[in-house]
């Protein structure tokens, strides 16, 4: 961020890569064209935040390859800083390939070895001023899956304070871990630090154990959360603080690509949170958010507008 400028209202820590999308549907080995995206997410939640006006930046890392080139002109195009965007010298800007079979509920195929860049932030590569004073800080549980990176992320967690709004999207990918349980220790780590927790029905079974989203919020708010969220697909979104709870039904649309409506939920969730509402109006722009991603082929470069937002929201109410 230069001189002068606004201070950033949103960190996120995480994932960033290079999504290559299918141009037809169906198995991969049937494809003929692809097209390049921005993706990753916590990328994907920052470009959300900025296209709904706010000043974002996102901590990663790519390779010193001209993939890495293109994610931080990438950012810059959609108002993101990529001040905080470090090089792994040694490492490939990571690819994902993605199979639309079904378009619901893609497969993704992940090429991030030995490790990727993202996973290799240490304590130099952290701004700790811009930790302390941010207004609000996304971390995901892939960016505790592996070591440079879990200590790095468990030392700005503990350094944040539990101070709102840290926001944790649990994001759990098995392939990033070498089991369940693992990943269980280290969301437990994290809890205490989080105001707030955002997953799926899958996610929150790993985290707490169970994925009744009712049981699965109670033990969220039980390790200290302030803001318990539990997706549910169809059945909408469960919000659930020391007040009460409440399920948020969902935009229905028809779905053209489904990765990348949890980074728009997400971002939209991060724009709430920031303009201090309650919780269910929160999920209810957050839901609009999902569902206008998932009509659409890409991720960052699919996020919604604050005009498209308030279009699907008030157009559902019509």
């Amino acid at each position: 961020m230069t001189s002068g400028a606004p201070a950033l209202e949103v960190l996120t820590i995480g994932r960033v890569g290079v999504d290559l999308y299918p141009m037809q549907t169906g198995p991969l080995a049937g494809v003929s064209t692809f097209q390049k995206f921005l993706g990753g997410t916590a990328t994907n939640v920052a470009v959300g935040a900025a296209r709904l006006g706010r000043r974002a930046a996102v901590l990663t890392k790519v390779g010193p390859d001209p993939l890495g080139g293109y994610v931080r002109q990438a950012l810059e195009a959609y108002s993101v800083d990529s001040s905080y965007v470090g090089t792994a010298e040694h490492l490939l800007t990571p690819i994902v390939l993605c199979e639309l079979d079904p378009p619901e509920d893609p497969t993704l195929l992940f090429y991030r070895l030995p490790t990727a860049p993202d996973l290799t932030l240490v304590d130099a590569d952290v701004p700790w001023d811009l930790v302390d004073d941010v207004p609000l800080l996304w971390v995901t549980g892939t960016g505790v899956s592996v070591e440079p990176a879990r200590a790095t992320q468990h030392a700005v967690l503990a350094r944040r304070g539990g101070r709102a709004h840290t926001v944790l999207d649990l994001d759990w990918r098995p392939m990033f871990w070498s089991s369940a349980a693992d990943a269980r220790a280290e969301y437990a780590r994290m809890l205490p630090h989080v105001t707030v927790v955002v997953g799926n029905r899958a996610e929150v079974e790993v985290a707490v154990g169970t994925s009744e989203p009712v049981l699965a919020a109670e033990r969220l708010l039980d390790a200290g959360v302030a803001l318990a969220i539990v997706k549910q697909g169809a059945a909408g979104v469960l919000v659930a603080t020391a007040d009460g709870m409440e399920t948020v039904a969902p935009q229905p649309v028809a779905v053209v690509n489904g990765l990348g409506a949890g980074d728009a939920f997400g971002a939209a969730l991060a724009h709430g949170l920031l303009a201090g509402w309650e919780p269910g109006r929160i999920a209810t722009y957050a839901n609009a958010a999902g569902a206008i991603v998932a009509s659409r082929l890409g991720c960052a470069d699919a996020m919604p507008t604050w005009g498209e937002l308030e279009e699907m929201v008030w157009g559902a109410r019509a």
